[in-house]
Parts: C-alpha cells; structure tokens; sequence
C-alpha cells in the first residue's frame, strides 16, 4: 500500500523546527508590544496612505440586544435570503447557490468543512457561505469613476464594511508615486512595472509573495514556482496566522501536519471533544455531521470561554436532512436539537491545564483498576514518551489544574467519565488553541489524549484539524511555503531544469520585520487583505509603507490598498464563481479541504468585467514578464490549460499521481495520509506523546486576560453586515453614502 503523504514533502522534519517557531511566535509578541501608541501616533492623518480606521465616518453606535438561543433555523434561512437577492438578484442567488459545492459547480469560497463523499445535497452550503457567494457575485462594481471620485485618502477614513460593500473591481489601477488617486493602467504595463521593480532588486530575497486560503491550487502551484524560479523561497501565506501551529505539532508528533479523521469518522464517532471552535459561525455545515453523530448516540464536549450558542442547539433548516419532510416545520418552529452533552467553561489558554486534568484523572482510574480507556497495547507498539508524560502528569497537582484550567474537579471528572467510556473518539479544534503564544503545546496536548486511548488509525476517531479558508490547507500543499523541504526542492528543479534556492524564507512576521527594516523592497500578493489580517495593524502600515512596490491580485476592495507602498497596483480577478475561459477553452481549478479531499472548482457567471483576468494568467504573465529568458518553462501554456498544470504537479507533489485522469475519473480524490493507518512518518517512526508546561498569567489587580472573537456577520477581514444574532452585543452602523 502506498503510504507516502503529500505533507510530508511541504512539511519535513528539520531540526530545530519547534526552536524556529517558538523564536517567531516571540518576534510576534515583539511586534504587539513594540508599536502601541507611539506608532500609531506617528501616522499623518494627512498622509494618502496613513492608517485611518480609527475613527471611520460611517460607524454607528454599539447597542445591546438579546441572542438567539439556537443555531441556523428560520433566521438563517431569512439571512441567507436577504443577503443573496440584495448582492444578486432572486434569479442568479438561485442559480448560484445551487452551483455551491456540487461535483459540477464551485467550490465555496468560505470555510474548508469538506462535502460528503456521496450523496451530495441540492442545498450543499450554509448561511456564511451563501454570504461569501453572494458577496463576490454582488451586482456592484467598482469602475473608473470611482477612483476618480474618491481619493486614497478619503477612502482610507471608510471603514473595511463600506468598502467591500462598495462592489466588484473591474480594472487594473495604479498609484503611482505622491499621488492622491488610483489610475488607471494596462495589463501589460502592470505586468511590466512589477517586472522592472523585481528586476531591479539587489537580491531576489527583497521580494515577497503571499497567498491566502482563497488561491485555489494551479494557481498556488505556480505561485511558488515562479518565486523560486526569480530566486527566493520568501513565500509567506494565511497558514502561518492560523494553524501553523497545528502543522508543526502534528508533524512532529503524527508525521503528517493534516487531521487524521473523515466526515464519515465524525459521524460515526462516539465522543466529540470541540476545542475552541465556534461552528456556527466559521463552518456551519460542521454542524450537520455534529448532529449526524448525535443521531447516532454520540456525546459531545464543548470547550471554550464562552457558550458558543451553535454548540449549545441548533436547527437544521435543510430539508434533506430529515427522513419525513413532514418534520421539518416542526424542527423550525421548535428550539432545535441540542448538542453538546457538556460544557467546559475553559478559562482563556486554559487548554494544557484542562487536558492535563482528564488525562490525571484516567491515568488514576487505571491505577485503581478501574475502566480508563487508556490503551496500553497501542502506547506499546505505537509510540514514544509516554513514562515521561505519565510521571509529568502525576507531579501536577490539582489545584494548579483547577486555577489555571478555570474548571472543578467535578467538571473534568464527568469529561473523564465520557472519555473512558468511549471507543472512538474524535478531537476537532481551530484558532481558539492554536492563536495563543503556547499554541503548538496546545496541539500536543490534544494529541496526547488521542493517543493515550489509541484514538489514532481507529474509524470514527483521530484529529480535525479544522481549517478555516478553503484552500489554505492545499495552498501548503501546493510549495507556498517558507521552508521548503529538499527533497520538495529536489523534485521540482528536476522538473523545470532549474536550481531552487534553499535558504529559508521569510514567513509572514518575519516579512513585517523585513518590510520594516527596509530589507523586503516588493510586496506581491495573492488574494486576501494582509494589512488587516495580521495581529498589529500599525506596525504592519509602517511596514508596507517602507516598500518600493506592493500589488495585490483581489476580488473587492479592502485596506491592503490604502496602507501600500511608494507605488502600488490593484490587480482585478476573477472570482469562485465566474467562468474561467482561456485559449483551450473553459478552465476549471482544484481545492484541497480540511481534510484532505481535492475536488474540483468550476465557474459558471458572466464575470464582473471583460478586464479580469484568473489567478492563473496573472502569474503566467508576469513570470514571462520578469523572467524572460532566464526560465525554460512556458509560462503562457500554463495560462492556456490548467491541465498542464496538474500534470506537473503530478510528477512533483507525492499523491497527486495521475492528476487529471483521477480527476475525470472519480471527480474527487483523497490524498494519502499515513497516520490514518497507524504509520507514523516521524524522526523515529513512532507517534510521540509530549511533555507540557502549564502557562502562567500572572495577573495583577485589576488586570484581565482578553480574548478576541469573530462576528458572526465576518469571515476573517471580510464583514458582510454589523448584526450578530449570536452574542449579546449586537452592532448597528448607518452607512454614510
């Protein structure tokens, strides 16, 4: 059987990988803490480019409402509804949301939860996906006029909701240097000042290029073929802002830095554990399988600060999901099913405490002879380190669990008692772990418990790593990656007949620090709204405002182009949902979900203007642009048929074999993953249990441990409206024109 996994050539197994993180997850403090006020005071308000969110004109005020006591149901619909007529219309909302998901449509530009196996759904999406969709279909556009219209620095005192409410980009523009508007320019002259500006560089090392999760594969491929082809492996992308965590501790820990477990796992499994994650919101068709599982006797726990109402109970508002369709009024005027079976307040990165407190309290009942769950044989045959976490375990005392758990005793003994009596266990988390400085710890210790049980390689158990954009998991995949492995490197010299560099890279903080220091001179990016998305916003407006050049390839308008460089370019392409047509005819692309399914992706509206060009062309044209006769590889056949695409990446990424014919033949295919079979691709080829530090927060009086949330009306930095039926603090905005 073949068992080689494609994450194990994007994420190899370097030496002092876990030291490398940890410096940066201490430079990102390092950020937060340097900037502050001094920074923020230094920016002229008068300045085009200054970061003037602060105080944006057409925000209302905050008012205080009543939270809905479920999820989805009649207000889901009735969002859903509103949200697609206003953006596109009753006839094209239709149209479109039943092309969501489907094995002939688009792949959903929100959340990376995967589509079942079989049997898909005629509504085959949720409430925020049909947000996203409508969203990027919206009827709005942003032409020429507008730009003439509204200054930089006009549009810089907006808030983000306003601009992407503003509609669809229609053309290349450019600001050139000083001046106070956006312009318009030519493709071939963008293509041209991008090229000159990188051509001009003392060390390719002065160049960045960024992807996020909405970059499908083909286009991420080629991405990073040319960023190493110009010469540096500077390729920072979301991952390293969300589940970079997750992949270092899973690799090191699992030998693969993908979740281990299926839908039909989940659905199957007989205890959920959901670590800091708010479904309702992110992914709510994760909810659908939660109450699959449900239906079949599974218990869920949900850990988190706060009750996230979604986890509490829901209303399943698809008809198809109910055996008697006569049931359906009945499930949507009631107050829904509810989910979790427990609920574990957690305090704030209480999370090591927490685990260390059941895995104590399991390791007590076996050594009183009671039923544990722990499964010696499997820790014998299976993995390493277990008599160091056992004898860290029974030195931590429980008051230190409890304080800094912020749980009882009692509370983690009922939690114990579900887990000892499960078989199959599942453990899904997102950024609620993995977006504190001890986030890899925070991964180690989900996986300790997985594994003290043997709950990895069994059906209906093992880790959900559940990742928040689409493709964000299969744009690593794909090489957009920092440290590239050698052996990755190897395969796609041999390829394109080229040498790739093999210094490391800058990830996305180290690309601030090198932005800020004057060492990164051109900033190119794929898709997303760096500016906003990274965790200090003034520090990161200094920084792209020390660049000579940054242009951002984009969907709608958002504050990466306001804060830029000396000069800057917006990019227009097409969306998720448009036709891709090219010399060979209508393209299609693929994605790779949380778990690590790839399927296709195929438009089918008119796109927003005949200007836009796809992810794709844009790469392949401006490769050809800068690298001329430097690069053997036929850049513009790229851009004419993605099918050579795949055949390349077939012949370079490991379970991608036969690409385009498993593509025609199954539609959708899984990647290989070994940890599914117990076959652990680690240092020593057994899983590894890890030994934690509980963190301290020493808190003075009066002092408080924050956390941030996400509004139920946003995905990432998109907002699509300022009502959140979800939490007691509502937001209501009067739009100014």
């Amino acid at each position: 059987m073949k068992t080689s996994d494609s994450t194990d050539v994007i994420q190899g197994d370097e030496q002092s990988r876990d030291g490398h993180y940890r410096a940066k997850q201490d430079l990102r403090t390092e950020t937060v803490a340097s900037t502050g006020a001094g920074l923020a005071a230094e920016l002229d308000p008068n300045d085009s480019t200054s970061l003037q969110a602060q105080n944006p004109t057409d925000l209302g005020k905050l008012r205080i409402g009543h939270a809905s006591e479920e999820a989805a149901g009649i207000p889901a619909i009735w969002n859903t509804m509103l949200y697609g007529i206003g953006e596109m219309g009753p006839l094209r909302s239709s149209e479109a949301f039943l092309k969501i998901n489907q094995v002939t449509g688009f792949d959903c530009q929100s959340c990376a939860w995967p589509s079942p196996d079989k049997n898909r759904k005629i509504f085959e999406f949720c409430e925020n996906g049909a947000k996203a969709v409508s969203d990027e279909s919206t009827k709005k556009r942003v032409g020429l006029d507008f730009f003439a219209k509204y200054s930089i620095a006009e549009l810089a005192a907006k808030s983000d909701y306003w601009l992407n409410q503003q509609g669809r980009l229609t053309s290349p523009m450019v600001r050139h240097a000083n001046a106070t508007h956006y312009q318009p320019i030519t493709w071939p002259e963008a293509f041209a000042m991008i090229a000159q500006e990188l051509n001009g560089l003392d060390s390719p090392n002065q160049a960045s290029f960024y992807t996020s999760g909405k970059t499908t594969n083909e286009p991420a491929f080629l991405l990073q073929l040319f960023a190493r082809q110009f010469g540096t492996n500077n390729l920072p992308d979301c991952s390293n802002m969300c589940h970079e965590s997750s992949g270092v501790a899973m690799t090191e820990t699992l030998g693969v830095g993908k979740g281990a477990a299926t839908v039909e796992d989940m659905e199957s499994s007989e205890l959920i554990f959901i670590f800091g994650n708010n479904p309702g919101t992110n992914h709510p068709r994760m909810l659908t399988s939660l109450q699959k599982a449900k239906d079949h006797g599974a218990k869920i726990i949900a850990v988190n600060p706060l009750p996230e109402v979604s986890l509490m109970r829901v209303t399943n508002p698809n008809p198809q999901d109910y055996s008697n369709p006569l049931e359906l009024p009945f499930a949507l005027l009631d107050k829904g099913q509810a989910l979790a079976d427990l609920y574990l307040p957690v305090r704030v990165n209480g999370d090591v405490a927490a685990i260390k407190g059941i895995l104590k309290d399991l390791f007590e009942r076996e050594r009183a002879g009671h039923v544990s769950a722990i499964d010696r044989e499997f820790i014998q045959t299976f993995t390493e380190g277990f008599e160091a976490l056992l004898a860290d375990v029974e030195a931590t005392i429980w008051e230190e669990i409890e304080e800094n758990s912020g749980l009882t005793r009692n509370q983690i003994r009922v939690a114990a008692d579900m887990y000892a009596a499960s078989k199959k266990t599942i453990i899904a988390w997102c950024l609620g772990v993995t977006q504190q400085r001890n986030g890899v710890d925070n991964v180690y210790m989900i996986v300790n418990l997985l594994l003290v049980g043997g709950n990895i390689g069994r059906p209906g158990a093992g880790t959900v790593c559940v990742r928040g954009h689409s493709n964000v998991q299969g744009d690593r995949t794909m090489g957009v990656w920092e440290r590239p492995p050698k052996p990755f490197l190897d395969a796609l010299g041999k390829e394109f007949n080229f040498d790739p560099p093999q210094k490391w890279g800058y990830d996305t903080v180290e690309t601030l620090h090198a932005m800020f220091d004057g060492d990164l001179r051109v900033f190119f990016a794929i898709s997303g709204n760096f500016l906003s998305n990274v965790p200090d916003t003034v520090y990161s407006a200094h920084a792209m405002q020390r660049c000579r050049l940054t242009a951002h390839v984009s969907t709608k308008l958002n504050r990466s182009h306001l804060i830029t460089g000396e000069r800057a370019l917006i990019l227009p392409c097409l969306g998720r949902t448009e036709e891709d047509i090219q010399a060979t005819g209508k393209r299609f692309l693929t994605v790779e979900d949380s778990m690590g399914i790839v399927d296709r992706s195929r438009g089918f509206l008119p796109p927003a203007s005949p200007d836009l060009l796809s992810d794709v062309a844009i790469i392949a044209n401006l490769a050809k642009a800068t690298l001329g006769s430097r690069t053997s590889t036929d850049w513009l056949a790229f851009a004419a048929d993605y099918n050579l695409i795949r055949d390349a990446i077939s012949r370079v990424i490991p379970g991608f074999e036969n690409f385009n014919a498993r593509l025609a033949e199954e539609k959708f295919f899984y990647l290989p993953n070994a940890a599914k079979h117990r076959i652990f691709k680690t240092s020593s080829g057994k899983a590894k249990l890890s030994v934690c530090p509980i963190p301290k927060h020493d808190l003075k009086p009066n002092e408080f441990l924050l956390t941030t949330i996400r509004s139920h009306d946003q995905f990432n930095s998109t907002i699509y409206g300022l009502n959140d039926r979800y939490r007691v603090s509502l937001m209501a905005a009067a739009c100014s024109s």
